[in-house]
């Protein structure tokens, strides 16, 4: 079941099977493999959301030091990057508790790939197996003990440098889909 119903999401985005992620930031650029036979209901959610702008102008929220940098949350959105970094509460919420409105199906039990990688890009949950929507986040090192509970769905090809630049409060401006 998930947090907003009975219904689980399915994106309608076709897949080519060759997409590529492109992430403006304030830091720089990076660009990601995603990995549309492994994780294909993750990847066509990510690649809807982004061809949509929904990442268009969100902060990261989460810092981690040799762990993660974690965005996606929409309540980021209307805020000033100095109170993202604070962890302060903003008009729509606090930062790291928003999504698109619905949840998708976890795909760590059945992705073949599903390896938490230096880079790799990785959706974010509640505690339910069955709640992602739209927070991602790239590991900040190898966090294999991630592997079986978040689902990997692409892997970072170029922008690692910008990745270990990213702190919370910085801005994604916007996400493209090549391929």
């Amino acid at each position: 079941m998930g947090l907003f119903g009975d219904t689980l999401h399915t994106p309608g985005y076709e897949l080519s099977g060759h997409e590529v992620a492109v992430f403006d930031t304030s830091q720089g650029t990076i660009r990601v493999s995603l990995d549309g036979a492994g994780a294909p209901i993750h990847v066509a959610n990510f690649c809807e959301l982004a061809s949509a702008g929904f990442y268009d102008g969100l902060k990261f929220h989460r810092y981690v030091p040799g762990f993660v940098i974690q965005g996606g949350c929409p309540n980021t959105r209307e805020m000033d990057p100095e109170d993202v970094a604070a962890g302060k509460a903003g008009p729509d919420g606090r930062p790291g508790t928003g999504g698109p409105g619905y949840c998708i199906h976890e795909e760590y039990s059945t992705n073949p790939r599903n390896s938490h990688v230096d880079g790799a890009l990785a959706m974010a949950r509640s505690q339910l197996p069955n709640s992602a929507g739209s927070q991602f986040y790239f590991c900040l090192g190898p966090q294999h003990g991630l592997d079986d509970g978040y689902t990997v769905f692409g892997t970072t090809s170029e922008g690692m440098d910008v990745i270990g630049r990213l702190r919370a409060g910085d801005v994604i401006n916007s996400i493209r889909i090549e391929g």
